[in-house]
């Protein structure tokens, strides 16, 4: 009789805990771009070899508790990917509001939703800079971040900043990669 208590007690713990994690991850969010699919190729226009502006933006299916936004653009095959070595950041963004479903093509400081702060990318500078692979074909992944807060203003924080300050308030993420490879 007590091993089948017990049993019933891990088989409903269990059934919680799960039912719990499906809440949290019970979101299918999505990002996408106009201008290039989920693992499709980026055309040069929003690269180093174009007029390296950013590409748009749109998502959807947004988890009910969002109170902000995070973007963070970077590729983890730099500088080589047969060797990579550290990740580039190509741009980041964060406190965008939770109205917002979308981000025009070219977007710079003054076309982000009202609220949007900026971070630093790897040129030690604010906004988009496009991809500019020096060897081999890279991926930059584009990760939308739902927050259940909106964040204090951290100045112009880098990529490692931002995650640490957004850690525990990730409702849910988002990616769209890209692939770019100069000619």
């Amino acid at each position: 009789m007590k091993r089948r208590s017990f049993l019933f007690t891990q088989i409903a713990l269990s059934l919680l805990i799960l039912s719990t994690h499906a809440k949290e991850v019970s979101w299918a969010m999505e990002l996408t771009s106009p201008n290039f699919m989920n693992q499709g190729e980026i055309p040069a226009k929003y690269t180093c070899d174009g007029a390296d502006i950013s590409p748009a933006l749109t998502w959807s299916d947004v988890p009910e508790k969002t109170k902000s936004f995070a973007l963070i653009v970077d590729d983890p095959d730099a500088p080589d990917p047969a060797n990579p070595r550290m990740t580039w950041v190509h741009w980041v963004l964060y406190n965008i509001p939770a109205e917002a479903v979308s981000l025009p093509e070219g977007a710079t400081a003054k076309d982000l939703p009202k609220g949007t702060l900026e971070g630093l990318n790897d040129w030690k500078r604010t906004g988009y800079g496009g991809p500019c692979p020096p060897i081999g074909k890279h991926r930059y992944f584009h990760k939308l971040y739902a927050l259940d807060t909106v964040l204090p203003d951290l100045g112009h924080p880098t990529k490692a900043k931002l995650e640490k300050a957004m850690k525990s308030h990730v409702l849910f993420k988002a990616e769209l990669i890209g692939l770019y490879q100069r000619r």
